[in-house]
């Protein structure tokens, strides 16, 4: 797999499209769910034995660590999978499913999966290649916890947001959804009052600028600060 350096980090080259099978190819149409603006779709108390898709909107997926705090695992949108941890059988599951937004959901139970599996091996293929993607970027954020400070961690974590979820404009900049301080804190594992004051340093700085209607990222100038060397 090619790499890229940026700063200290390594970043994973996305397999070429092309090169990867698409679930949605060997998967049927099945049920579809909708969902109100933060609410639970599965959690511990409701564990869910399904895989989901997302149609519309966009989920907020975390786990629980043992100290109780939530860890953001990702954020997913259209045309992205979410809840593969049911495949695992785990006897307890601190994974949690929240809509960030009205979202719907198409969704297949994990026997179906199975069953259509046996039927579609290209289907297990395009699973694994997904699930080694999602394991390599958990890799690199690892990594980047191992060698980071909160600064450098917060802003990988807004240029992944913005390549993942932004729309870019014609000034170079990114626009966002207003992820809050709180939810960033999560994904980042610091606390919403360290992200808000680093939140502010980048706004000083010029990097961003934000407000309850968005996150706009200028994402070139942020890249240029990462190349610096670490104080």
């Amino acid at each position: 797999m090619a790499s890229t350096t940026t700063g200290q980090i390594q970043t994973a080259v996305p397999v070429p499209q092309r090169d990867l099978e698409d679930p949605l190819a060997h998967l049927p149409c099945s049920t579809i769910l909708a969902f109100k603006k933060s609410q639970v779709i599965y959690n511990q108390d409701q564990p869910s034995n399904n895989l989901y898709l997302v149609i519309a909107g966009k989920v907020k997926v975390s786990r629980m660590a043992e100290d109780g705090r939530q860890v953001v695992v990702d954020i997913y949108q259209p045309d992205e999978f979410f809840g593969e941890s049911a495949f695992l059988s785990l006897s307890r599951r601190s994974e949690i499913a929240v809509a960030l937004e009205n979202v719907k959901v198409m969704t297949w139970t994990t026997n179906d999966i199975e069953d259509i599996l046996m039927r579609r091996p290209k289907l297990a293929i395009a699973l694994m290649q997904l699930l080694v993607q999602r394991s390599m970027d958990f890799g690199h954020r690892i990594e980047s916890f191992s060698v980071d400070n909160i600064a450098r961690r917060l802003a990988r974590t807004l240029i992944r947001f913005s390549e993942r979820l932004g729309t870019a404009s014609d000034d170079g900049s990114v626009q966002m959804i207003p992820f809050t301080h709180e939810l960033l804190s999560q994904y980042v594992g610091t606390s919403r009052e360290i992200v808000t004051h680093y939140m502010n340093h980048f706004r000083r700085q010029g990097y961003l600028r934000y407000s309850r209607k968005g996150i706009m990222l200028y994402r070139d100038a942020m890249r240029d600060w990462l190349r610096q060397p670490a104080v």
